[in-house]
């Protein structure tokens, strides 16, 4: 058999293609190519819920004020920013959707600009901001993500065995009115997760029930606490601690 070159097959100087070091077979080139596009399209999606009103706080009794600093789910999202950028890269990519409306209730009730400084914390950790007012629009932002994309998903914010509570005692003192559902799972893609995503919440009870969910629906564990966290230490800059980890 000859070829282009005019060397037979075996010939001395005839090099074959599919075995030559330097010319890979484009199998290989293409798996590599893609392997590093699916690489530099990794992101981290972190969604924050919103805190309690002060006014609903001070009517309950000292020992059940447990939410009273406005920033202790935006300060462990920031944390949690760092350990990702420890892990993955200083230039990995985060996408943060952040719940809106108690950030700017709360900012009234304190005359502070709570929701421009959650601004100025995404722009100085160069991470993307997304607002969400409603639980439409938290499946949206999810959603929106490029298949397979989401390497890592934390959730900080109140939740309960069932669900992502994203404005407790913000509306209704002790009551929800905005949450993810475990029931609302089936909503979302779960072609958005890579193969090997991490997913984790840090509220109370996911453990107990809704990991459990989230398992069937997307494949992929969601480790959450067993009983509630704590987010007392996230101020001494300590990810928030809880009574038992699940995956």
């Amino acid at each position: 058999m000859v070829h282009a070159a005019g060397l037979k097959t075996g010939a001395p100087g005839y090099c074959n293609p599919a075995s030559d070091p330097y010319n890979p077979p484009m199998r290989l080139v293409l798996l590599a190519f893609l392997a590093l596009v699916s690489f530099a399209s990794a992101e981290h999606l972190i969604l924050t819920g919103g805190p309690a009103l002060r006014k609903w706080e001070d009517l309950r009794v000292p020992r059940d004020q447990h939410d009273r600093w406005w920033a202790n789910f935006i300060r462990a999202s920031t944390l949690r920013m760092v350990e990702i950028r420890q892990a993955y890269g200083e230039n990995a990519p985060i996408v943060w959707i952040v719940y809106r409306p108690t950030y700017t209730t709360r900012g009234k009730e304190d005359s502070q600009p709570y929701t421009t400084w959650i601004a100025d914390l995404a722009r100085k950790r160069s991470v993307s901001l997304v607002w969400v007012d409603s639980s439409p629009g938290v499946i949206s932002a999810i959603n929106s993500r490029p298949r397979g994309s989401v390497q890592t998903f934390d959730y900080f914010g109140h939740s309960n065995r069932h669900c992502f509570m994203l404005d407790y005692s913000g509306a209704i003192m002790g009551s929800c009115t905005v949450w993810l559902h475990e029931r609302d799972l089936g909503k979302i893609r779960g072609s958005i997760f890579a193969k090997d995503a991490y997913c984790k919440s840090w509220g109370c009870h996911t453990a107990e029930s809704m990991s459990k969910v989230w398992k069937s629906q997307f494949g992929h564990k969601l480790e959450g606490a067993m009983g509630k966290t704590d987010y007392t230490v996230v101020g001494q800059g300590k990810m928030p601690v809880g009574e038992g980890w699940v995956r």
